[in-house]
């Protein structure tokens, strides 16, 4: 379950990591040390050197533990969690040390934030395809491209989460602002606001731009 100890969170290689969570996500890739996530962990720097080698695994190592706590949340979530207040409250304290290190992982030009992205996306094209519990199927000519759009909607909120907080009147991350950030998200995603005709005349010209090399119609066409 999201927030229970694996045996591995309870080894100085798991303290060393949530450590560098916090000190990639206050500091970012170049300004976080080996010395001062030692500190921030309670142990030596050898000790991280031991177990990690170099920063940029000790990165690599962050980005995985993140990919696979959100599949891990969103899993259950799906699974019937979302109904349930205990596991929200749980999830909301287990992922904001994650969502802390997204938001400043998300908006640095590097590898590892290409390749966050990049797994999140493919993750939920996987599930969109192959169907959980909660989901109904997507309505989609373009799996790939729906799945992409979901992921930044949703990494979008977290990296927007001041902006949305202060909109909200409480924290989104962890905080009163939550439950009304997440009440919103299901109207919208339960929501039809554009009307049938609309939809198939904006689908056809779409799919015209498409044809045509994703360029807008001659002027004359028009």
């Amino acid at each position: 379950m999201a927030g229970q100890a694996r045996p591995e969170d309870l080894t100085g290689r798991a303290r060393i990591r949530d450590a560098a969570l916090l000190e990639f996500a206050d500091h970012g890739m170049k300004g976080a040390t080996i010395r001062g996530i030692a500190k921030a962990a309670g142990v030596s720097p050898a000790l991280v050197q031991h177990h990690f080698g170099t920063k940029e695994a000790l990165r690599r190592a962050c980005d995985a533990y993140v990919i696979e706590s959100i599949r891990e949340i969103k899993q259950e979530a799906l699974a019937g969690g979302m109904a349930n207040p205990s596991f929200l409250a749980l999830s909301m304290r287990t992922a904001r040390p994650i969502q802390r290190y997204l938001t400043r992982a998300l908006t640095d030009d590097s590898e590892a934030a290409r390749t966050l992205f990049d797994d999140a996306v493919e993750y939920s094209e996987d599930v969109l395809e192959h169907g959980t519990p909660g989901m109904t199927p997507a309505k989609t000519d373009d799996l790939h491209a729906y799945a992409a759009v979901m992921t930044a909607i949703s990494f979008g909120m977290i990296v927007l989460n001041e902006h949305l907080s202060r909109s909200l009147g409480g924290d989104v991350l962890l905080g009163e602002g939550y439950p009304r950030l997440a009440l919103a998200m299901i109207d919208v995603l339960d929501d039809r606001l554009l009307n049938p005709e609309l939809v198939e005349q904006t689908r056809s010209a779409l799919k015209s731009m498409i044809a045509e090399g994703g360029q807008p119609p001659a002027e004359e066409d028009r």
